[in-house]
């Protein structure tokens, strides 16, 4: 075991605190990541609030993780040490079921092993990138390349493949028409890739403050949600809309502003449930959607993806004692538009 510095929350809604944890040892196939930088996920505060369901604690969050290798198991092949990777939403997966074996481990029928909140293998609790290292099997670990800086790519290890997956599965390209709702820490990366992808982006957000950012990002237009006339103008408009928003929308309306069958896939997980007239979907033959993360093979499709279009997130970096102000900026919409720890200060 490897005792490393971290930053974890001792029960639900309360303050983190820096303290220590273990790490396993490097196991034949494991790889030890010196962590550089984490970056700090909407759903961390949703896990460590217990928004989404019983939790465990202590808590350590982060899921954005990029670092650099320091040792690996002798059975390790894919890496070596010094090389530059990343560590995303899961650490492991049952590896045998059909969504295992198609590349969809995020989708693993027994369920995959969260890289925090979650019961490893070993029975013990996982715990996250709010530290100073972390041991991950090799099949788990994805190689950063060498034209994305750390820091700025910590945060594609989440919210960029959260993006990527359902504007390459909906097939956001050329001739399209995408729009983003909401422009956070998930949005300003789906406009970024739905862009380099070739496809006319809008923005959807509740108000217009944002909107040279949303531009300078690549969107092509930019409305605000807060004016009716937003959905009169656009009616029918889009191939697909992606949802980033984790408070709950008028569902309706927004499937209103979709061809003929088109999409709305959500990725924003509102915490309550919600309501929908069916007939808002079977109208125009739309399709209502959902997606969550992507598998390993896509997450690597990518990084090199963003690292030949030149796109990382748009960051703030912090200090270990900033992770609480952290906090309740995002949850006060003030980041523009994620926080990475520099993890050299846990």
């Amino acid at each position: 075991m490897t005792t490393v510095a971290a930053y974890a929350a001792p029960a639900p809604k309360a303050p983190l605190e820096r303290t220590t944890i273990e790490r396993r040892q490097v196991g034949e196939f494991d790889v030890l990541i010196d962590i550089k930088f984490a970056g700090i996920c909407h759903s961390d505060i949703h896990q460590a609030h217990e928004g989404w369901g019983e939790a465990i604690f202590p808590m350590v969050p982060g899921h954005e993780i990029a670092g650099v290798v320091a040792e690996v198991g002798p059975g390790v092949t894919k890496f070596a040490v010094g090389d530059r990777v990343g560590v995303g939403c899961m650490v492991d997966s049952c590896r045998e079921c059909e969504n295992c074996k198609a590349g969809r481990e995020q989708y693993c029928v027994q369920g995959n092993i969260p890289t925090y909140n979650g019961i490893g293998k070993d029975g013990e609790p996982t715990y996250g990138g709010y530290s100073q290292k972390v041991v991950v099997d090799e099949n788990f670990v994805l190689r950063i390349p060498d034209s994305l800086p750390l820091d700025v790519a910590a945060p594609l290890l989440c919210a960029g493949i959260t993006l990527y997956s359902p504007l390459k599965r909906f097939g956001a390209g050329p001739g399209k028409k995408v729009a983003i709702v909401g422009l956070g820490g998930l949005g300003h990366m789906g406009v970024k890739i739905a862009h380099a992808l070739g496809a006319e982006v809008t923005v959807l957000s509740q108000s217009l403050r944002k909107r040279e950012d949303g531009l300078k990002l690549g969107a092509d237009h930019y409305y605000a949600t807060s004016d009716p006339k937003t959905f009169e103008e656009l009616a029918g408009t889009f191939d697909l809309i992606v949802s980033t928003v984790s408070a709950p929308l008028d569902f309706g309306a927004y499937l209103s502003l979709l061809k003929t069958e088109g999409t709305l896939a959500n990725v924003g997980a509102p915490e309550e449930p919600i309501s929908l007239n069916l007939f808002s979907v079977i109208g125009g033959g739309k399709t209502l959607a959902g997606s969550l993360i992507g598998g390993i093979a896509e997450t690597q499709e990518m990084l090199d993806f963003c690292a030949e279009h030149g796109l990382g997130a748009e960051i703030e970096l912090i200090r270990g004692d900033q992770i609480n102000e952290a906090y309740e900026r995002v949850l006060a919409s003030d980041v523009r538009y994620r926080f990475v720890i520099d993890t050299a200060t846990i």
